[in-house]
Parts: structure tokens; sequence; C-alpha cells
């Protein structure tokens, strides 16, 4: 029998994992399966350039996978049942479930509206494409309004990366809206002094408006009221102020942590159930700093690096080798032809040193470009020689001890496991 490998989204994280394994893993000994929502890769990081009417590449997953022996299943994840070794699916045909040995956990994260009153009715995000389509919508109408003399007011809440991404990005594409960016305490506290000077020039040529010490507490149709009794008016209020991943792990009873995040090992395997890796936004890693990686496309590149160098050594016999968990720098895109690179500390602490203009801004141009490719290639260089596996799955408790020692259970239904626990005093943790 095949070991059947699982993953869980399609996203710059899972496809990355995919594409690896294919390329590493015998297929005489394995089987991969992407299960993912949408029939295309979104390029997450540039769905604010999507929001404003840009057209941005968006390759089919069919096409991605064809001819990798990765099988694509287009379905919703519903559930996980990790002790059942199976991932409930929901697709047009009704959905069923999926049976895995190793499960790769990468369905990302969403915006959260923090249970602030009138956010997820009347807001707008770009955590995900469908919701960024109907803020370019909005945005249309609202360019349509302005050319006849109405104005348009949009009003981006949360000052963060994607914040001012947005904000920048809604400034420039359509610069006859009349565009405010609401900070909860300094605009670009985290920046360094002259990255936040840079920041508030940009502000200032795009004619964004930039509401400090500011805090959103209702969001209506056309205003949103704030902590301090202010009402603003706004006819496309943007919701940027945080993500949340999905509750899906912590229903199915894997360990994690207050906000829904997989608890995982410096392997990036979940520590209560050693068969299921978690990766990207989706885990809770710490980096070589001591300190949680925070969610981030670069934080996603190191987990799925590490997670891959961990399942080809478990299955193979070989070796894991330590990746590196790092976070070492932020890149902000202030529009098309401008953005600021800002270097962080051990501590996650901007360092004094950043570089701003047109330098920074070509250079993330160049990694989005960098990671659509490698998406879109996922096997590239795939070698004539992959990795056998170290043993053939069977039930046998000689195998399973074997098994139990490098984390990975060769046992296909739970009865046969229950048996040979009997047999061997075996217990899964």
């Amino acid at each position: 029998m095949k070991h059947r490998i699982v993953v869980l989204g399609a996203g710059y994280a899972g496809a990355y994992v995919a594409g690896n394994l294919a390329r590493r893993l015998s297929p005489a000994d394995t089987e991969i399966t992407v299960v993912n929502a949408e029939p295309d890769f979104v390029q997450r990081m540039r769905l604010h350039q999507l929001a404003t009417g840009q057209d941005i590449e968006a390759p089919q997953l069919a096409d991605v996978f064809a001819g990798t022996g990765i099988r694509l299943r287009l379905a919703r994840v519903t559930a996980v049942d990790p002790e059942r070794q199976v991932v409930a699916v929901a697709d047009g045909g009704g959905g069923g479930e999926l049976g895995y040995d190793t499960l790769f956990y990468a369905l990302g994260s969403h915006g959260a509206d923090h249970g602030v009153p009138g956010a997820a009715e009347h807001a707008f995000d770009i955590a995900a494409r469908p919701s960024a389509l109907r803020l370019r919508e909005r945005l249309d109408s609202l360019d349509r309004q302005g050319r006849r003399g109405e104005g348009g007011s949009v009003l981006v809440v949360g000052d963060g990366l994607t914040g001012i991404e947005t904000a920048t990005e809604i400034a420039e594409s359509r610069p006859g809206l009349s565009v405010a960016l609401i900070a909860r305490g300094e605009l670009g506290a985290r920046l360094s002094a002259g990255a936040r000077s840079h920041l508030r020039q940009a502000c200032d040529r795009l004619g964004i408006t930039v509401l400090e010490h500011t805090s959103v507490e209702v969001v209506e149709a056309t205003r949103v009221l704030c902590a301090d009794g202010t009402a603003l008016a706004s006819e496309a209020t943007v919701w940027t102020a945080g993500f949340a991943v999905s509750p899906i792990a912590a229903a199915g009873g894997l360990e994690v942590t207050e906000n829904g995040q997989i608890v995982v090992d410096r392997t990036m395997r979940s520590v209560s159930h050693p068969n299921v890796y978690a990766i990207g936004d989706s885990a809770y890693a710490i980096g070589d700093n001591g300190r949680p990686l925070p969610m981030s496309c670069a934080s996603a590149g190191y987990t799925g690096g590490q997670a891959i160098e961990a399942i080809v050594g478990r299955l193979t016999g070989r070796k894991i080798a330590n990746t590196k968990l790092v976070y070492t720098y932020n890149h902000i895109s202030l529009g098309r032809r401008d953005g600021i690179q800002q270097l962080v500390d051990d501590e996650g602490q901007a360092k004094p040193t950043y570089m701003g203009g047109r330098k920074p801004a070509w250079i993330k141009a160049g990694i989005l470009k960098m990671s659509l490719w490698a998406t879109s290639h996922p096997t590239f260089g795939m070698p004539k020689r992959k990795h056998r596996l170290a043993a053939a799955p069977d039930a046998s408790a000689e195998k399973v001890e074997k098994a139990r020692i490098s984390g990975i259970y060769y046992v296909r239904n739970p009865e046969e496991l229950t048996r040979v626990e009997s047999e061997t005093s075996l217990t899964r943790r």
C-alpha cells in the first residue's frame, strides 16, 4: 500500500510543500493529494492590487499540478479527525472523506473582525479573492460617482502592513477617491524612525488622510463610530485589523493556541498528533530567535521547508536537517513605484536601517514574481531517481514500533491500530 499524503490548502505554503514532496518522494511508495476550495492559485500578497482593478495572474491548479503525479481535489475542508486519520470535505457532489497517513495542514488565515459590531456585515477585506473582488466592484462604483462629481470616500481600518499597502494602492490607482487610513496608535509604529518618515511622506504624496490614535468600535453602512464618539463617513470601509485561522483544527482535537493555531515542534509536527504537520499561518512555530513566527509569506516558506525536510527524512530513514526559521525584514509596497524594506532584529524590533523608494518596490515585485513562477512549476528540476520509503507500510508490531520512533504510523484503519497497540503496549501521543 502507498503512503497517503494529504495537503490541505494550495496557497503559497501548501503548493510549495506538495510540489517539493512530489519532487523528492517516489510515486511507487507515496500518493499526494492536494485539497483546495478554489480552482486557481491565489496570489494573496497581491490581493490589494486585485482590489484596485489591476490584472493579477491566477494559474489554474489543474494546470499547475498537471504531469506531477499530484492529485487535486477541489473541495472545501469541513472537518479533520486525527484519531481516525480522515478529512471531511464538501464539494458539488456532496463531499465525503479522505483518509491519510500524513497530513499537511496549510489552510492559512482569514480576516478577523474581532467581534466589532457591523464589521462582518458592512466592511470589505482583502484576505481572500472573492472579498477582494467585492471591494473592486465597490471601488468601481465609487469611481463612477466621482466622475459625476459626487465624490467617494474610502476608509481603511488598520495600519499594519496590509492596511498600509491597501490604502496606498487604492490612493494611487484611484486618484479620484478620498482615502483615509485609521491607525490605533502612531502610524507605522513598528517601523524605524526613518521608515516612518518615508511612510508619512508617501501618504502625503498620495493624498491619504491619516487618523492616528483612533479606535473603531462600530461599522455601519455609510460610516464608522470611533471610541471617542467621532463618526467618520465612509462609502467603503476596508477592514485590515488582523487575521484569524480556521476553527477546524481545534474542533478536531489538535492542540492549538488560544487563537486556533496548531502547536508544532521544531520540525512543524503537531505536538499532539505526530502524523499531522502544520505550516504557514496555521502553525504556531517558534523561530530561531525563540519567538513565535509571525503570519507572513516568509514564515510560510520557512515552515514549509522545514516540514518537507522532516517528512522526507522520517519516511526515508534519513537524517532530518534543521532549516532556518527566521524573520529578518518586512517588505512594504506603497503603490507600484514606492516601497519600504525594513530590517528587524532578533527581538522582532525594527533596526535603524531601512531602504525606501523605487528599489524596495522593485525587489518586492521580483519576489512576488519568483513566488508565482515557483508555484506554477512545482516539480521543476525533478530528479530522475526519487527517494523510496525506508520500509513498506504494513501493520505488524515491529513496523508499528519503528513507526512510533520516527513519528509516522503506517496503519490504515483504527481497528488495526487498536489491535497492534494491545500487542505491543504502544500508546499514541
